[in-house]
């Protein structure tokens, strides 16, 4: 009998619940409802060479492996399987996670959703008619063979781009995963599906309402984000920093405040999963799927263990960089119509000390 982390670490760390928890990033409760989740996707048949491994084993070798980004070759020793199998298993049961849960997690977010994501951010930032928060990432690779600097940033190491747009409670309302390190960073959310939708009106927002305690004009739901993101109709980001005027300055502060809802939401993240703390080094085709698995697990926990530990901002992923274009002078006509709401009597809002 194989004597691997598995046989004689599992069985033990199921009687110490916080030694689990340490170990697997999650409590025995939730592990068992996942695995019970994607268990008959990972179920294989013994062969008279081989016994299989078990849907448990499988869930365990590649929970460790995005818990602390170990090589397959240090996994091969814990688990006591080889190379080839743990690389097989970690793909395999990574699409798995992604397939059974997305639905249920990260689902397409429809008119009612977008209005209970509002609810939250005007909640806790103050910022109505704020349907989410979205920014960018680079996700570290190694040099993909063949692929000259498709996937060389600005930072001077290779990357996918992880987009996001998250809502206050810290979850991944939606992803775009895969876009090429070297890309313009002002034209990856603007080419990816998810900016696509955004800047053609294809998500569906709720129609634009007067801000609460007026009577008018109507404004449009947004999503907010920084200075790499160009403003539309549906996306505003802050004023420019230099000669800013109290008017604008408060805007500002009240946008920061929900856009780092997005900022740490990928800190938690990465906080939990380490794979996304140093280079992947898999094929890029396996890059996308360890990221989205990482996500939807992501919010899998933040569904079933809402307690956050530590809040971070530091999420040690380099954010996408350059200025985006300007907006339109209407779309900047609405960015001060928001900006003179939160300087009116029914938008103001006194900051705790």
């Amino acid at each position: 009998m194989t004597e691997g982390a598995f046989e004689l670490l599992y069985p033990e760390l199921r009687l110490y619940p916080e030694k689990f928890y340490n170990y697997f990033r999650m409590t025995i409760d939730t592990f068992d409802d996942l695995l019970e989740r994607v268990s008959p996707k990972l179920t294989r048949m013994d062969t008279s060479f081989r016994r299989c491994v078990s849907p448990t084993e499988r869930l365990m070798v590649t929970i460790r492996f995005l818990a602390t980004g170990d090589s397959f070759t240090s996994l091969h020793y814990n688990f006591r399987l080889g190379i080839s199998t743990i690389s097989s298993i970690v793909k395999e049961t990574c699409k798995v996670l992604w397939d059974e849960l997305h639905d249920e997690f990260i689902p397409t977010p429809n008119r009612q959703r977008w209005l209970q994501i509002e609810e939250k951010f005007r909640e806790v930032c103050q910022f109505p008619h704020c349907v989410g928060a979205v920014d960018g990432k680079h996700i570290r690779i190694i040099k993909p063979p063949g692929t000259g600097s498709e996937f060389f940033n600005y930072k001077k190491y290779f990357s996918i781009v992880l987009m996001a747009i998250a809502d206050a409670e810290y979850r991944f309302v939606a992803v775009d995963i895969g876009a090429y390190g070297r890309t313009n960073d002002s034209m990856i959310f603007k080419n990816s599906f998810m900016g696509r939708s955004v800047y053609n009106r294809r998500f569906d927002f709720p129609p634009p309402e007067p801000m609460p305690g007026t009577n008018g004009p109507p404004l449009p739901y947004v999503l907010v984000g920084d200075e790499a993101f160009q403003m539309a109709g549906n996306l505003i980001k802050p004023y420019a920093s230099r000669g800013l005027d109290g008017k604008k300055q408060n805007f500002n502060n009240r946008l920061t405040r929900a856009r780092r809802m997005v900022e740490c939401t990928f800190g938690i993240l990465v906080s939990k999963w380490r794979v996304f703390a140093k280079p992947i080094q898999l094929k890029i085709e396996t890059v996308d799927e360890v990221v989205k698995c990482g996500v939807v697990l992501h919010n899998f926990l933040r569904t079933k263990e809402p307690t956050i530990e530590r809040l971070t901002e530091d999420s040690e992923l380099t954010s996408i960089s350059t200025f985006g274009p300007r907006g339109s002078v209407a779309v900047s006509a609405m960015r001060d119509a928001f900006a003179d709401y939160f300087c009116s009597d029914a938008g103001r809002f006194q900051w705790p000390d």
